[in-house]
């Protein structure tokens, strides 16, 4: 049987670094399961539907459609930019109008995207608690890229981090539960992490 994931990009500009980072998930998520049907919807297109739901309290057809593709998902990739610590107002709204029991036990891979890594806390501090509340069922690796990650000193470090938010996917999708242990450790001298605290590189 097909895995089916839905990827949400919330990017807000054109071309958007955020789509580039759903796009790198969705590859890396494919290539983990084999057998995965992938599609990516973009927010930003979506914009105005979803101001209209939030008004009346009703999706256009257009939306009502990207909201049965979510709740009928197998797992979720979503992926936001970061704005002064949190996602943006678009993003939120879309969660807004969505059926509150829309994704209760589903997996998701949260990702997002910033001017500077001292914005990575994002994931944990803003998306983490959101998808608590809608009783997803979150994997451990979040994924977030700030500029540094898109050079090319940066980019092995997250497309490792990718592949082993991807792989913890694909592990609780078949059944393994995340795939991690206690033994793995850290690696405080990672690309990562070094970009992360040298303030040169933010």
């Amino acid at each position: 049987m097909t895995t089916r994931i839905v990827v949400i990009s919330a990017g807000l500009g054109e071309p958007s670094t955020t789509r580039m980072l759903a796009d790198k998930i969705a590859a890396s998520a494919s290539k983990a399961l084999g057998d995965a049907q992938v599609e990516i919807v973009t927010l930003r297109d979506l914009a105005h539907e979803i101001t209209d739901a939030g008004l009346t309290g009703f999706a256009a057809p257009r939306l009502q459609h990207v909201y049965d593709q979510v709740m009928s998902a197998d797992a979720l990739i979503v992926t936001v930019p970061i704005f002064k610590v949190s996602y943006p107002g678009l993003f939120k709204s879309f969660v807004d109008a969505m059926d509150s029991d829309a994704i209760i036990g589903t997996p998701v891979l949260l990702a997002a995207t910033g001017g500077t890594a001292r914005h990575s806390l994002a994931i944990e501090t803003s998306l983490r608690p959101l998808f608590a509340y809608l009783q997803a069922f979150v994997v451990p690796t979040g994924v977030f890229a700030s500029p540094h990650d898109w050079g090319s000193s940066g980019e092995n470090a997250l497309q490792r981090r990718i592949d082993r938010a991807t792989g913890e996917l694909a592990s609780v999708l078949r059944g393994g539960g995340t795939g991690r242990s206690r033994e793995e450790d850290i690696d405080l001298f990672s690309d990562t992490m070094l970009s992360i605290s040298n303030p040169d590189l933010r």
